[in-house]
């Protein structure tokens, strides 16, 4: 075909109207299949017993089973903190396993859930909290902490990569400087305490034994939430933006509203995981939002694997056993000397923290492995 052929031909194409596709057209729906056609059980039930197996049901025996054999002191200092902290690094596994998105800003938004469960519930500080009740004062403050999350989402969404951590991290430590210099609010670097959580059912549900179960909710309603999103068409279009936003983006996805939707639902897991460590600690200070947690949070999602949501807690687990009993054998001041050379020769053996080290061992070891022969020369 000559040039001037093809100046024609682009000429007539050009020339036919066009009519614009519908957005419902060029995004692809996605849906998975029944897994059980022939029985009349909820969706829900149908994949839940699908992917349950063995060593679910194992967990869920010995995490309910746990506390009634253990001191308090293991069921609340280690197990109870565990799943607090683990609930926090869930949402960072959930951005940055499968957003692409590592934001240093989650311990942030857990503070502002924490500090305002202080501010609009009931503390030490009178002159400064409002006295709202639990009902109310809860959800005010996972809302506010919700919001926060989403304006610093539309904030970082934009960037990537080393970018994207320096926004957050500038965000962390602006809060920080801000809850330590107001008095009027915050109230400085006294922080606000006595926060307790309500009374209800007749438990006071600070003792060890409640507020374990309590947070074993938490943790476990999060973990499933997750498990359903990433499973979800939203799941599934985030995943393919973190792999590539580009041709997302040519399909019809709107890559900044997802990215600004995953940070948003991460906030609501943080803000939980957030009030959850005010009532722990009883207390809020600038302590509690420092930069050393914001740090330690990434750690603790990295150890356990950032594409694995169940990840989060098994890195919250050893962050905490470490914390906990490590003082034993060395000095407190060491304790971010042990917790650094634990996450370097994790992250050196394996770049997809303690599962992925556990996935190569059993790829290795595992009673499935097995020696394959040479496939036998065809005779001539």
């Amino acid at each position: 075909m000559s040039a001037a052929q093809w100046r024609r031909a682009m000429n007539r194409q050009t020339s036919m109207p066009v009519r614009p596709r519908p957005a419902s057209a060029m995004q692809p729906t996605v849906v998975a299949a029944d897994p059980y056609p022939d029985s009349a059980a909820p969706r829900w039930l149908k994949y839940l017993w699908q992917t349950l197996h063995a060593r679910h049901v194992f967990t869920l025996a010995f995490v309910l089973l746990f506390p009634f054999v253990a001191s308090p002191f293991i069921t609340f200092q280690v197990a109870s903190q565990a799943l607090v902290l683990g609930l926090i690094a869930l949402s960072l596994t959930f951005l940055g396993g499968y957003g692409g998105m590592v934001s240093l800003a989650q311990m942030t938004v857990a503070g502002i859930a924490g500090y305002g469960i202080a501010v609009l519930g009931t503390s030490s500080s009178a002159e400064i909290s409002l006295g709202w009740p639990w009902w109310v004062a809860v959800p005010f403050a996972i809302l506010i902490a919700t919001l926060c999350s989403t304006l610093i989402g539309w904030l970082s969404v934009r960037t990537e990569g080393i970018y994207t951590i320096m926004i957050t991290l500038a965000i962390g430590v602006a809060f920080y400087y801000l809850v330590l210099q107001n008095y009027s609010i915050f109230n400085g670097f006294q922080g606000l305490r006595e926060l307790k959580p309500p009374t209800l059912f007749g438990l006071n549900w600070r003792d060890p034994l409640p507020f374990y179960f309590l947070c074993l909710g938490c943790a476990l309603v999060g973990y499933f939430v997750v498990k359903w999103v990433v499973r979800a068409p939203f799941g599934v279009a985030l995943q393919g933006i973190r792999d590539n936003p580009r041709r997302m983006e040519a399909l019809g996805y709107h890559v900044v509203a997802h990215r600004v939707a995953a940070y948003a639902f991460a906030g609501v897991l943080a803000a939980v995981g957030g009030i959850l460590l005010a009532w722990y600690n009883a207390l809020m200070t600038p302590g509690s939002v420092g930069t050393g947690w914001l740090i330690n949070i990434l750690v603790i999602a990295v150890l356990g694997g950032m594409r694995h949501p169940i990840g989060a807690f098994i890195g919250a687990i050893l962050f905490v056993l470490l914390q906990t009993f490590a003082i034993d054998l060395i000095d407190r001041e060491r304790f971010n000397l042990v917790i650094g050379g634990v996450f370097l020769a994790i992250v050196l053996l394996s770049p997809d923290g303690l599962l992925g080290l556990w996935a190569k061992l059993r790829a290795r070891f595992g009673p499935n492995q097995t020696m394959t022969s040479p496939t036998p020369r065809r005779q001539q």
